[in-house]
């Protein structure tokens, strides 16, 4: 995952003597682009030679500008597709490569799609995969928080997955699951972040009125790209889906295969809530609209893109190599489509699963506390050392940054 973020009013995208010319537009209101004191965020220029640029998307945030027929034929030669983001975090539309002409692919998913049987199962491999990739994000939490009950009840809740014989039963157990993953999440954000659900009680279901659900649209928009490049490039029929449902103008296929990786968009987040990485309220990282909707301030939607590029490009092992998230997207997509043409006798989401480790668990931070003054200097750790480590166990920071301590401490 390597796209080119462009924000703004007016931003263009256009062909100059071979090259295409990306150019962002202006922000509105211009104190907005302020990175830090007397620092101002200049709006971005490209100017990419044929064969020669290094990113493999364009995202688009905003409602303003042009992209001419010229900017299209060479995106579309360049297999480079282009994406186009509310400010609100929803995709509202894209520009994608041409797709392979594969019917056989196409007639066995819509098969696959009508004989129920077979649609339970694929539309139950989906949700037991997301319900693990929670169970994991769960632990994590645990090893922090005390999220016990909803632990418990959200283990609970899953066992009725095996007994569901219906997508609309398999939807039910899913929804149940997440209403405590989403009351143990909220634990682990504080309160003047003012975070307390996922259910957004508004016309427009997107339309965030806190930092961490903004943050969260905006990670799964880009996480919806990657997967429908993936869908895109394999020649299935994005618009014939197993657990979602089939609306008109939507891509139900492109949500099942969001389902087993949203993981690492919830994963991102929390990080990011637990480093403090952001800033809310008067002078912070965000601003209401004349409209009262919610925004990012140009400089803090960069940051946030490096950071999902940082853990969509972090490397798993796989069947013997080390590939990329995003790759591996792509991987499992692949697989599914030999799944439904009969060239494989299964289609496997769950491998390989993340390892997701902590350095400030809940067990550390009390032996801290209970540290003596003189147990710390027989473990090498100075005054100054202790005091921090004091601080930090009393509060939510993390402690990655103080690692050759944590070693001292660790080490009985």
């Amino acid at each position: 995952m390597n796209p080119v973020l462009v924000y703004g009013y007016g931003t263009s995208l256009s062909v100059r003597d071979n090259c295409l010319i990306l150019r962002e537009g202006r922000f509105e209101p211009f104190a907005f682009n302020m990175a830090s004191r007397w620092k101002v965020r200049e709006p971005k220029m490209f100017r990419f030679r044929p064969r020669h640029i290094p990113f493999d998307s364009i995202v688009n945030v905003g409602d303003s500008g042009y992209v001419s027929f010229a900017a299209i034929h060479w995106c579309s030669l360049h297999d480079l597709p282009i994406y186009f983001l509310d400010y609100d975090g929803s995709l509202v539309s894209s520009i994608l490569p041409p797709q392979p002409i594969r019917t056989d692919v196409r007639r066995t998913q819509l098969e696959a799609y009508l004989n129920d049987e077979r649609r339970v199962e694929i539309a139950r491999e989906f949700v037991d995969v997301k319900l693990d990739r929670s169970a994991q994000i769960l632990n994590w939490l645990r090893e922090k928080y005390d999220i016990e009950k909803e632990f418990r009840s959200f283990g609970k809740e899953r066992l009725g997955l095996g007994r569901a014989k219906t997508v609309n039963e398999i939807r039910t157990v899913e929804g149940q699951c997440a209403n405590h993953y989403w009351t143990s999440f909220a634990k682990d954000v504080p309160r003047k972040l003012e975070f307390k659900s996922r259910r957004i009680r508004n016309s427009r279901p997107n339309n965030a009125s806190d930092p961490v659900n903004l943050l969260l649209n905006y990670g799964y928009a880009f996480l919806q790209s990657c997967v429908r490049r993936a869908i895109n490039s394999t020649g299935l029929d994005a618009g014939v889906g197993f657990l979602h449902e089939d609306k008109a103008a939507t891509t139900p296929l492109v949500y099942d295969f969001q389902e087993p990786f949203r993981w690492l968009i919830d994963y991102t987040v929390l990080g990011m809530v637990e480093s403090k990485a952001f800033k809310w309220g008067r002078g912070g990282d965000f601003y209401f609209s004349e409209d009262f909707d919610l925004r990012f301030k140009p400089p803090m939607l960069d940051r946030y893109l490096n950071l999902l590029r940082q853990t969509f490009n972090s490397g798993v092992m796989y069947r013997g190599d080390r590939v990329k998230w995003d790759t591996l997207i792509g991987l499992k997509v692949q697989e599914f489509a030999r799944y439904l043409v009969g060239k494989a006798e299964g289609f496997d989401l769950k491998s390989p699963a993340p390892i997701l480790e902590r350095s400030d668990t809940r067990d550390l931070r009390k032996r801290i506390l209970s540290l003596s003054a003189s147990e710390a200097r027989r473990r090498g750790i100075g005054k100054s050392s202790l005091h921090y480590l004091r601080n930090h166990a009393r509060g939510r920071k993390s402690f990655k940054i103080y690692k050759p301590v944590l070693e001292k401490l660790c080490n009985r």
